[in-house]
């Protein structure tokens, strides 16, 4: 089984002076997931290298079982200081992809073209296809092998606008996933605001907030 999972390149939260990027959990517990089950992962951003990290991901409380196991795993780390340039990565070498969530997905990953190349590509050969929090935010823009938008009449999840209102940012992110997953056909879900909750939909999964990577990730394996 062969894994790409691509990361945001994006660090500035809007005007807000703040930073933001990938967030932690959403990365290291499907990260893990998929390598104690044989996988071989491979990570990718927009620009290469390093990806910015969430600074809020990477407080005392947002810390988990996967997260702590990331921080004493020195070749984890190394894999993620080298990312790979996600204009170099062919689709074809994959069997599978996965977005980790962090607000900066919204601002790069959700308008970049090589992404929307990918999820076309692996949408058309029928190949699973994940996304967790507001990773879901990537679907904005990729066509279905019909040409409607990819997520149109499929049964999605993603974050909620009242977790996004939770956490003060409803007026700062560029879209809320949940009113644009709507807008662009999809059957929108969700379950307990914080709750793990992950919806499968043929080849497509998407999980909706930082507590269903793990399971999103777990789903992902079972389509393969």
């Amino acid at each position: 089984m062969k894994i790409l999972m691509i990361l945001t390149s994006h660090d500035e939260l809007g005007d807000t002076g703040k930073k933001t990027g990938f967030w932690l959990e959403e990365f290291a517990a499907p990260y893990y997931v998929f390598k104690d089950a044989g996988a071989e992962v491979t990570l990718a951003s927009p620009q290469g290298g390093q990806p910015p990290l969430d600074p809020s991901s990477n407080t005392e409380d947002a810390q988990t079982e996967a997260t702590d196991r990331f921080k004493g795993d020195e070749a984890a780390q190394r894999d993620l200081a080298n990312t790979a340039v996600l204009a170099d990565v062919s689709g074809d070498d994959f069997d599978a992809i996965f977005y980790p969530g962090g607000h900066g997905p919204l601002w790069d990953l959700a308008e970049d073209a090589d992404s929307i190349k990918l999820i076309e590509t692996f949408a058309a050969s029928d190949r699973p296809i994940a996304a967790v929090c507001h990773a879901p935010g990537v679907f904005k823009h990729p066509e279905g092998p019909d040409g409607k938008p990819f997520v149109a009449g499929k049964t999605v999840t993603g974050f909620t606008n009242s977790e996004e209102e939770a956490v003060g940012l409803t007026d700062v992110v560029p879209f809320l996933v949940e009113d644009m997953l709507t807008a662009k056909g999809g059957e929108y879900e969700s379950g307990d605001d914080w709750a793990s909750f992950v919806v499968t939909d043929g080849k497509l999964v998407t999980g909706q907030n930082p507590a269903s990577s793990a399971e999103a990730a777990r789903r992902l394996l079972t389509l393969l």
